[in-house]
């Protein structure tokens, strides 16, 4: 839902000239008794200060009339001019027109992601997904950081992600994934459980900021569950212990534009005549230059380095690691769809 309803301030001009125009017709006929056409034109005039000749000679009630008219539709359109020069001026306007295309491209969103919350987590996962290309939609309920996230270029709704209208304002029955980022459990857990009755097949990812709430956020659907203060604690402490393995791994981000970065192709992914072959049959090192360095079994085990004779069947993933052109090349070589 727009914040802003358009062109308002001009509806209010029209209905306040509207409300004069009426009101001087109605007054005139009433004090002067002059026909409707007569009192419409005497009105037009009046308010409009050209200082035609009047209809017929005004009475006392009619003079006292006549400047009450023109001393309210002078402040009248006073305001009203004031009003609309602040709207486009001050950039209402344009503010509106775009909060109004970014409304267009939510109705047009199919497999996107909902990012609820839109703090120092939230705008990091926004990043994120933007350097990988992902389409997604920001929930936030604050003034101010709806009003920055928009300037930054990001489709914001304003609104409470708590709430499930604003949960079907981003279309959360298209969704491939919710990521929740709300600094309260219980409202994490809120929103997971209305995104998962919504959505049974999305992908949910929700913050945590007690180990209490993991067991619960799974409970109520949420897929993985990620105490940012643990992991950034756990992060630093690896820089301590291991810093080259950390620092390479730091590289190897799912961004799409770092050093190195690590893509998933599942079954389903690979065009027909690409399905049920030998990693050695899909030659990936050797046409596109990646390297596959993972494997998904049906059964949810995951291999490190799996052998050259390793079959990607039905319901089964391998994961390849290759800088940016090596995974762009990738993509266009096996057609992957997305």
């Amino acid at each position: 839902m727009l914040r802003h309803q358009p062109f308002h301030k001009l509806y209010y001009f029209i209905l306040l000239v509207l409300l004069v125009l009426v009101g001087g017709t109605v007054g005139y006929k009433l004090i002067e008794g002059w026909e409707v056409i007569d009192s419409f034109y005497m009105t037009i005039i009046t308010v409009s200060t050209v200082g035609f000749q009047e209809v017929g000679t005004l009475s006392v009630y009619g003079k006292l009339f006549t400047a009450f008219l023109i001393i309210s539709s002078f402040g009248i359109f006073a305001y009203a001019i004031t009003s609309i020069t602040t709207y486009i001026v001050g950039g209402e306007y344009k503010r509106y027109l775009k909060q109004y295309r970014l409304m267009q491209q939510r109705g047009k969103m199919n497999d996107h992601i909902i990012i609820c919350g839109f703090g120092r987590v939230g705008r990091q996962v926004a990043e994120d997904l933007t350097a990988n290309g992902d389409v997604f939609v920001i929930i936030d309920n604050k003034d101010q950081t709806v009003d920055r996230a928009t300037e930054d270029g990001f489709n914001v709704i304003k609104g409470d992600s708590t709430n499930d209208e604003v949960l079907k304002s981003a279309y959360v029955e298209r969704a491939r994934g919710i990521i929740t980022c709300l600094p309260k459990d219980a409202d994490n857990l809120y929103v997971v459980l209305s995104a998962r009755e919504s959505q049974k097949s999305a992908t949910i990812i929700s913050r945590a900021s007690n180990p209490s709430a993991i067991s619960k956020l799974k409970m109520a659907g949420a897929n993985n569950v990620i105490m940012p203060n643990s992991v950034g604690g756990s992060h630093m402490a690896s820089l301590i212990a291991n810093p080259d393995v950390i620092e390479f791994l730091d590289i190897v981000r799912v961004t799409g534009y770092q050093g190195a970065n690590v893509e998933s192709i599942s079954f389903d992914q690979l065009p027909k005549e690409l399905r049920n072959k030998t990693i050695e049959e899909l030659e990936t090192r050797k046409i596109t230059g990646v390297t596959i360095i993972g494997y998904k079994s049906t059964n949810g085990e995951y291999i490190i380095n799996p052998p050259l004779e390793t079959k990607l069947v039905e319901n089964a993933k391998i994961f390849v690691l290759g800088n940016f052109q090596q995974i762009k090349k990738l993509k266009e070589y096996f057609q992957l769809t997305n």
